[in-house]
Protein backbone atom coordinates (compact mmCIF):
# COMPACT_ATOMS: atom_id res chain seq x y z
CA UNK A 1 0.00 0.00 0.00
CA UNK A 2 1.11 3.75 -0.65
CA UNK A 3 2.45 5.89 1.84
CA UNK A 4 0.00 8.18 2.39
CA UNK A 5 -0.52 11.50 4.92
CA UNK A 6 2.72 14.15 5.45
CA UNK A 7 5.00 10.70 5.16
CA UNK A 8 3.89 9.60 2.07
CA UNK A 9 4.12 13.58 0.63
CA UNK A 10 7.69 14.37 1.76
CA UNK A 11 8.99 10.62 0.26
CA UNK A 12 7.12 12.13 -2.93
CA UNK A 13 8.53 15.36 -3.40
CA UNK A 14 12.21 13.63 -2.30
CA UNK A 15 11.82 11.49 -5.37
CA UNK A 16 10.79 14.60 -7.31
CA UNK A 17 13.83 16.66 -5.90
CA UNK A 18 16.32 13.47 -6.79
CA UNK A 19 15.16 12.99 -10.01
CA UNK A 20 15.28 16.82 -11.29
CA UNK A 21 18.83 16.70 -9.46
CA UNK A 22 19.60 13.72 -11.65
CA UNK A 23 18.55 15.49 -14.88
CA UNK A 24 20.88 18.84 -14.03
CA UNK A 25 23.92 16.91 -14.05
CA UNK A 26 22.98 15.27 -17.20
CA UNK A 27 21.63 18.40 -19.10
CA UNK A 28 25.30 20.01 -18.14
CA UNK A 29 27.61 17.82 -20.78
CA UNK A 30 24.56 17.34 -22.84
CA UNK A 31 24.25 21.53 -22.95
CA UNK A 32 28.12 22.11 -23.01
CA UNK A 33 28.58 19.78 -26.25
CA UNK A 34 25.04 21.17 -28.32
CA UNK A 35 27.48 24.90 -27.43
CA UNK A 36 30.25 23.53 -28.76
CA UNK A 37 28.64 21.70 -31.84
CA UNK A 38 26.03 25.00 -32.82
CA UNK A 39 28.36 27.75 -31.13
CA UNK A 40 25.68 28.99 -29.09
CA UNK A 41 26.48 30.73 -26.39
CA UNK A 42 29.86 31.57 -27.52
CA UNK A 43 31.12 28.14 -27.15
CA UNK A 44 34.54 27.64 -29.46
CA UNK A 45 35.72 24.27 -31.27
CA UNK A 46 38.48 22.23 -31.64
CA UNK A 47 40.17 21.34 -34.51
CA UNK A 48 43.32 20.41 -36.02
CA UNK A 49 45.66 23.29 -37.93
CA UNK A 50 43.71 24.42 -40.60
CA UNK A 51 44.82 24.51 -44.47
CA UNK A 52 47.30 27.42 -44.85
CA UNK A 53 46.13 27.37 -48.76
CA UNK A 54 42.78 29.73 -47.06
CA UNK A 55 44.12 32.18 -45.47
CA UNK A 56 41.97 35.16 -46.41
CA UNK A 57 43.20 39.29 -46.47
CA UNK A 58 40.62 39.82 -43.93
CA UNK A 59 41.22 40.30 -40.75
CA UNK A 60 39.73 40.45 -37.57
CA UNK A 61 40.82 41.66 -34.00
CA UNK A 62 41.10 39.08 -31.17
CA UNK A 63 40.67 40.52 -27.63
CA UNK A 64 41.62 38.42 -24.63
CA UNK A 65 40.67 38.14 -21.27
CA UNK A 66 40.60 36.78 -17.78
CA UNK A 67 38.75 36.23 -14.55
CA UNK A 68 39.08 34.10 -11.66
CA UNK A 69 36.15 32.62 -10.21
CA UNK A 70 35.18 33.26 -6.70
CA UNK A 71 37.59 31.31 -4.06
CA UNK A 72 40.19 31.17 -7.02
CA UNK A 73 43.78 32.86 -5.52
CA UNK A 74 45.56 32.85 -8.46
CA UNK A 75 47.22 35.67 -10.67
CA UNK A 76 45.71 35.25 -14.23
CA UNK A 77 45.82 37.58 -17.01
CA UNK A 78 46.82 37.89 -20.77
CA UNK A 79 50.03 38.20 -21.64
CA UNK A 80 48.52 40.40 -24.48
CA UNK A 81 45.64 42.21 -24.70
CA UNK A 82 44.90 42.26 -28.44
CA UNK A 83 45.66 40.68 -31.77
CA UNK A 84 45.10 40.95 -35.24
CA UNK A 85 44.69 37.84 -37.72
CA UNK A 86 44.15 36.84 -40.82
CA UNK A 87 41.17 34.78 -41.19
CA UNK A 88 42.40 31.30 -41.08
CA UNK A 89 45.92 31.94 -39.82
CA UNK A 90 47.17 30.12 -36.98
CA UNK A 91 48.03 32.38 -34.30
CA UNK A 92 49.66 31.47 -30.55
CA UNK A 93 49.53 33.83 -27.54
CA UNK A 94 49.51 33.53 -23.68
CA UNK A 95 47.83 33.86 -20.35
CA UNK A 96 49.86 33.96 -17.41
CA UNK A 97 49.18 32.49 -14.16
CA UNK A 98 50.61 32.50 -10.76
CA UNK A 99 50.08 31.18 -7.27
CA UNK A 100 50.65 33.46 -4.37
CA UNK A 101 49.97 30.98 -1.56
CA UNK A 102 51.96 29.01 0.33
CA UNK A 103 50.37 25.65 -0.61
CA UNK A 104 49.78 24.15 -4.23
CA UNK A 105 46.57 25.43 -5.86
CA UNK A 106 44.61 23.37 -9.18
CA UNK A 107 42.64 25.57 -11.71
CA UNK A 108 40.49 24.80 -14.61
CA UNK A 109 39.40 27.43 -16.80
CA UNK A 110 35.74 27.80 -18.68
CA UNK A 111 35.49 29.99 -22.07
CA UNK A 112 33.62 31.95 -24.81
CA UNK A 113 34.12 34.61 -27.09
CA UNK A 114 31.67 37.22 -28.09
CA UNK A 115 29.67 37.91 -30.39
CA UNK A 116 27.94 34.48 -30.04
CA UNK A 117 27.69 34.02 -33.51
CA UNK A 118 31.49 33.90 -33.78
CA UNK A 119 31.39 30.77 -31.84
CA UNK A 120 31.06 27.87 -33.98
CA UNK A 121 34.09 29.58 -36.20
CA UNK A 122 36.40 30.07 -33.30
CA UNK A 123 38.58 27.19 -33.25
CA UNK A 124 41.33 26.16 -30.65
CA UNK A 125 44.16 23.70 -32.15
CA UNK A 126 45.66 23.79 -28.09
CA UNK A 127 44.81 25.45 -25.18
CA UNK A 128 45.59 25.82 -21.34
CA UNK A 129 42.12 25.26 -21.05
CA UNK A 130 41.93 21.50 -22.32
CA UNK A 131 43.82 19.96 -18.99
CA UNK A 132 43.74 20.91 -15.18
CA UNK A 133 46.61 22.99 -14.02
CA UNK A 134 48.25 22.88 -11.10
CA UNK A 135 50.57 25.96 -9.75
CA UNK A 136 53.06 25.19 -6.32
CA UNK A 137 53.07 28.10 -4.29
CA UNK A 138 54.72 30.97 -5.71
CA UNK A 139 54.93 29.28 -9.32
CA UNK A 140 54.20 31.26 -12.45
CA UNK A 141 53.17 29.93 -15.45
CA UNK A 142 52.93 30.96 -19.25
CA UNK A 143 50.45 28.84 -20.62
CA UNK A 144 49.87 29.25 -24.66
CA UNK A 145 46.46 29.17 -26.67
CA UNK A 146 46.58 28.21 -30.36
CA UNK A 147 43.88 29.39 -32.72
CA UNK A 148 42.31 30.52 -35.86
CA UNK A 149 39.24 31.82 -37.00
CA UNK A 150 37.51 29.86 -39.85
CA UNK A 151 37.05 31.80 -43.14
CA UNK A 152 33.78 30.27 -43.31
CA UNK A 153 32.80 32.81 -41.24
CA UNK A 154 32.65 35.08 -44.01
CA UNK A 155 29.56 33.02 -45.10
CA UNK A 156 27.81 33.43 -42.20
CA UNK A 157 24.59 36.08 -42.48
CA UNK A 158 25.31 37.40 -38.70
CA UNK A 159 28.78 36.79 -38.43
CA UNK A 160 30.35 38.13 -41.53
CA UNK A 161 30.33 41.49 -40.49
CA UNK A 162 32.08 41.27 -36.83
CA UNK A 163 35.69 42.12 -37.14
CA UNK A 164 36.84 41.86 -33.27
CA UNK A 165 36.40 39.05 -31.59
CA UNK A 166 36.88 38.99 -27.22
CA UNK A 167 38.00 35.26 -26.12
CA UNK A 168 36.92 35.25 -22.60
CA UNK A 169 38.63 32.70 -19.80
CA UNK A 170 37.30 32.34 -16.16
CA UNK A 171 39.69 30.08 -13.98
CA UNK A 172 38.25 28.28 -11.37
CA UNK A 173 39.71 26.46 -8.34
CA UNK A 174 39.41 22.75 -8.81
CA UNK A 175 40.65 19.28 -6.10
CA UNK A 176 44.25 18.84 -6.15
CA UNK A 177 45.29 15.28 -7.65
CA UNK A 178 46.29 13.04 -5.03
CA UNK A 179 50.05 13.25 -6.20
CA UNK A 180 50.21 16.70 -5.90
CA UNK A 181 48.87 16.47 -2.24
CA UNK A 182 51.15 14.13 -1.27
CA UNK A 183 54.14 16.27 -2.53
CA UNK A 184 53.10 18.89 -0.91
CA UNK A 185 53.24 16.52 2.45
CA UNK A 186 56.20 15.25 1.92
CA UNK A 187 57.96 18.82 0.33
CA UNK A 188 56.32 20.22 4.12
CA UNK A 189 58.27 17.45 5.78
CA UNK A 190 61.61 17.73 4.15
CA UNK A 191 61.37 21.61 5.37
CA UNK A 192 60.79 20.78 8.78
CA UNK A 193 63.46 18.32 9.20
CA UNK A 194 65.79 21.04 7.40
CA UNK A 195 64.80 23.30 10.02
CA UNK A 196 65.23 20.85 12.91
CA UNK A 197 68.38 19.99 11.37
CA UNK A 198 69.27 23.63 11.68
CA UNK A 199 68.68 24.49 14.78
CA UNK A 200 70.24 21.37 16.42
CA UNK A 201 73.65 22.11 14.19
CA UNK A 202 75.34 24.22 16.91
CA UNK A 203 74.59 22.00 19.39
CA UNK A 204 76.43 19.32 17.32
CA UNK A 205 79.33 21.16 16.60
CA UNK A 206 79.83 21.89 20.29
CA UNK A 207 79.57 18.22 21.06
CA UNK A 208 82.10 17.63 19.13
CA UNK A 209 84.56 20.16 19.90
CA UNK A 210 84.22 19.01 23.50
Amino acid sequence: MAARGPAGTAARLGAVVAFMLALSFAAVPFYDWFCRVTGYGGATNVAEAPDEADVREETVTVRFDANVAEGMPWEFRPMQRTMEVRLGETALMFYEARNPTDAPVAGTASFNVAPYSTGAYFSKIACFCFELQVLQPGERLEMPVSFYVDPAMLEDREAKGVRAITLSYTMHPSPLPAHDSVDAAQADGEAELASAQAARAPQIAKAIEN
